[in-house]
């Protein structure tokens, strides 16, 4: 190699090193929204909300939850966690609400968004929460296999789970679903993460699977900011723009 190629690549290195360690420093101090999804559903359920997310310059990862229990679903949430280079909007659907209440003790993690979820206190568990409450209409809906797993009926789907989708979304749903364990009702949260995080909750008002007078009631216990929207369970797929703006304003009050 001639002693000017040489010159040449050393003050190429030299001038793209300061530039290359900018880049991945700004990249590190991007706020990444993690995903995590509830029961009879996947990371796909996310899908209006990710490019509102990203247009706005943050960082999107959903999980793949297995849903075959509290350990394993944070397990999977942490995995992710720990793979972001900065800060963290934990954000959990239905269920996962549970999941991020456990997951969420990281200190990556800035804040906490429950979008129609469970926001259980500490030795606390779903069943717990629901004990004094009459059983829901979509219950006698459910079909449990030979393992011990759920799923919702086409019917529940359509009259309790997304009623506000158009027919062909409530069939790939429906077909789609994720099988949850029916244990996970009785797992117990340890040290709920709302408890030293600011914490944001998207009410649907129209949701038939948790009752939103109590999503009322456990977004005023964990203190959180409350954001109201005329939709079903998953109002995260039918009204993706106001889940959206309650997840960017989380991140903003998280930094």
């Amino acid at each position: 190699m001639s002693g000017l190629l040489k010159s040449m690549l050393v003050i190429g290195a030299v001038a793209a090193g300061p530039a290359a360690h900018a880049e991945g420093a700004n990249d590190a101090s991007r706020t990444t929204v993690v995903l995590t999804h509830g029961a009879f559903a996947d990371g796909s359920s996310w899908r209006g909300v990710i490019p509102i997310l990203e247009a706005k310059g943050l960082r999107v990862v959903a999980v793949q939850n297995p849903l075959s229990s509290l350990a394993d679903d944070v397990a999977a949430t942490r995995r992710v966690i720990d793979q972001q280079p900065g800060p963290v909007v934990l954000v959990g659907h239905s269920w996962a609400g549970v999941v991020i209440s456990e997951a969420g003790n990281d200190d990556k993690v800035k804040a906490l968004v429950y979008v129609s979820a469970f926001a259980p206190d500490a030795n606390q568990s779903i069943a717990d929460i629901t004990k004094d409450l009459p059983a829901p209409p979509w219950a006698s809906e459910l079909h449990k296999d030979s393992a011990g797993y759920l799923t919702l009926s086409d019917k529940a789907v359509r009259q309790f789970f997304a009623p506000d989708l158009p027919a062909a979304a409530q069939r790939v749903v429906a077909a789609t679903q994720g099988p949850w364990y029916s244990g996970c009702l009785d797992e117990k949260v340890t040290h709920p993460a709302w408890r030293d995080r600011p914490s944001s909750f998207v009410v649907s008002t129209e949701d038939q699977m948790i009752a939103p007078a109590l999503q009322e009631r456990m977004a005023k216990d964990i203190g959180a900011t409350v954001t109201r929207v005329h939709g079903s369970h998953v109002s995260l797929v039918s009204h993706p723009q106001v889940v959206a703006n309650a997840i960017i304003e989380a991140a903003k009050r998280g930094q």
